[in-house]
């Protein structure tokens, strides 16, 4: 039994920040591995299995677009009395950000009327809960009645994505040709401090295949 899935992402805004750009955001020109891993484990996630891209079909052409966005420019510590790890062991601290002193305006160079569609597959983490067509069919049903854990989003929470599942063939994408997408993040793993892992894909006639791909700590 095949344990791949297809699912049809869109939406009005998206933005894959690249790392590098400290200050103001700036998008990848498509969906990083990492995003499209976090839009399935929004609709089905679970301890057992681990979501693996294997492949990302861009169906609309790249438009940015520059919108101005409010952020904050702190944060609440992790330690010190204020701390959140204060707040943990005496659980009587009150953890708190003022909104109006720490506002900031902020361009940022984002991605406008995106589509896509993932394909992946998923493998168990553990001998534990391997059942093939139940994994899938409660996918294909969650996707299919729009269920998910947390709203999915596009690269940032409040460009909320859109999905459905993919039934039949894969629209041909109108981009055509190779383009080199440069350095882009492939995953973090989270269980080496948060290691940050990149690879160099080409997307060819609107597809960027992720398999089998050299990852590399940059």
């Amino acid at each position: 039994m095949s344990l791949g899935i297809k699912l049809r992402v869109w939406g009005d805004y998206a933005c894959f920040t690249r790392p590098e750009m400290k200050v103001e955001r700036v998008s990848y020109d498509v969906m990083t591995p990492s995003a499209a891993r976090g839009i399935l484990e929004a609709v089905y996630w679970k301890p057992s299995i681990n979501w693996e891209i294997d492949r990302i079909h861009v169906l609309q052409p790249v438009r940015f677009d520059n919108v101005r966005r409010n952020e904050v420019e702190s944060k609440v510590p992790v330690k010190g009395p204020a701390g959140v790890n204060t707040a943990m062991k005496d659980g009587k601290s009150h953890l708190r950000l003022f909104i109006e002193d720490n506002r900031q305006q902020r361009a940022a160079m984002v991605l406008r009327e995106v589509e896509y569609i993932i394909e992946a597959h998923f493998k168990y983490t553990s001998q534990e809960d391997c059942n093939n067509g139940k994994h899938l069919d409660i996918f294909n049903r969650r996707a299919a009645k729009g269920q998910c854990f947390h709203r999915p989003y596009l690269g940032c929470r409040e460009f909320a994505a859109f999905f459905e599942p993919v039934t039949g063939e894969i629209p041909s994408s109108p981009l055509k040709g190779e383009k080199d997408l440069g350095w882009m993040l492939y995953d973090i793993n989270y269980l080496e401090d948060m290691t940050p892992y990149f690879f160099r894909p080409v997307m060819r006639d609107g597809v960027i295949d992720c398999r089998r791909q050299k990852v590399v700590v940059l």
